[in-house]
């Protein structure tokens, strides 16, 4: 279900990286970045690597620089996947941390976001996360969506969908590829009371927007084009 790709370029942890802080949010540790007292926050759940990957509290201090409360949560109590545990492979780990907790624990974070304000939350998922974005979205938990090179995501999720939602995929990709996005936007257009966009980028891979190489320009562009179109999104649709 999960092969090697969806654990590729693996980064290396920052605890203390961002221009954010962290701190506790309904019961989890979480990365915060941005003005808390907007009333449109932005929710970023990782992918297996969590919430001290370098890259997206890059992204996270991005979007809040655009004016948005980011939240990015510890899902994974301190346990991110580990690709140098051999005792622990990707479906034993997923076994512990499978989307569905990641959603459950969502509930509590919204409501507490709610409290402080925020009137408008928008979230963005990245592989392993774009299950559980999939899934607030499907119960209307979230006014607008991002899901980036999106794993465990079937066509049943997707037709689900009601909120508007952009799905941006990597041309080279087994967890999501190309074939596959064809039929979410097929599926998409067929509602057309519901905003979406579905885009692959190509020359990719499946991760290519938080585990890109700095030293690869090629990668890096595409990343920033995956960026500024997941903002666009939600400055057209988060109001």
């Amino acid at each position: 279900m999960s092969g090697p790709e969806c654990c590729s370029n693996p980064p290396t942890l920052n605890p203390t990286g961002g221009a954010g802080h962290v701190d506790n949010l309904a019961g989890l540790r979480t990365y915060f970045s941005g003005n808390p007292h907007s009333n449109r926050a932005v929710l970023l759940i990782s992918d297996v690597y969590g919430f001290e990957a370098p890259n997206l509290r890059k992204l996270a201090d991005k979007v809040a620089a655009a004016g948005y409360y980011v939240v990015v949560p510890d899902y994974f109590h301190g346990d991110p996947y580990n690709p140098d545990n051999s005792a622990r492979p990707i479906p034993v780990w997923l076994k512990d941390h499978g989307a569905d907790k990641g959603f459950e624990a969502s509930k509590p974070l919204i409501e507490e976001l709610k409290t402080k304000g925020v009137s408008a939350i928008g979230a963005v998922g990245f592989c392993w996360g774009a299950k559980v974005v999939v899934e607030l979205a499907k119960v209307r938990l979230i006014q607008g969506a991002v899901l980036l090179h999106p794993s465990f995501v079937t066509l049943d999720d997707i037709k689900g969908v009601d909120i508007p939602i952009a799905v941006l995929g990597a041309e080279i990709d087994k967890m999501s590829p190309p074939e596959l996005l064809k039929q979410f936007e097929e599926a998409l257009v067929a509602k057309p009371g519901v905003a979406s966009h579905v885009k692959v980028f190509p020359k990719v891979s499946h991760g290519w927007s938080v585990r890109y190489s700095n030293e690869d320009a090629v990668a890096v562009k595409a990343a920033e084009e995956a960026h500024q179109d997941l903002l666009a999104w939600f400055d057209k649709h988060l109001k």
